[in-house]
């Protein structure tokens, strides 16, 4: 087994919160708000540096995962981006959708959030395919 790449960690994390902050603000922000919230944006439970800063631990942990996953398999480049893909499609966003059919959510709203996982999984395995 290899050892973890902690910088790849705390990079890849910053990479998928990057993607996070496009995805939900210029891309795909006002959609989102209107999918979840139809009746408007609700005040937040708390506030939004304690929201983004678990958010970002929660990467941190993700990341943290893949990079072990990594050192415990030495895969090659290609292998790297398959792995980042498919933890993306058919782990996260499953999770996500198992959630979202029994809260009755919409396919729009799926779609914004499962394609938010698999392209911040793909940043993700960028940063580990360049400094790997």
């Amino acid at each position: 087994m290899g050892e973890i790449n902690y910088l790849a960690v705390v990079l890849g994390a910053v990479a998928f919160f990057a993607v996070g902050a496009l995805w939900y603000g210029a891309l795909f922000g006002q959609a989102w708000q209107r999918e979840l919230w139809p009746g408007g944006t609700p005040k937040p439970a708390t506030s939004p540096a304690v929201q983004f800063g678990l958010c970002f631990v929660a990467e941190l942990l993700i990341s943290w995962m893949f990079g072990h996953m990594l050192a415990r398999t030495n895969p090659p480049t290609h292998v790297i981006w398959m792995m980042a893909f498919g933890f993306g499609a058919t782990i996260m966003a499953p999770a996500i959708a198992i959630n979202y059919l029994f809260q009755s959510r919409s396919l729009k709203l799926f779609a914004i959030d499962a394609g938010h996982v698999i392209v911040g999984m793909l940043a993700m395995g960028g940063v580990y395919v360049l400094l790997g």
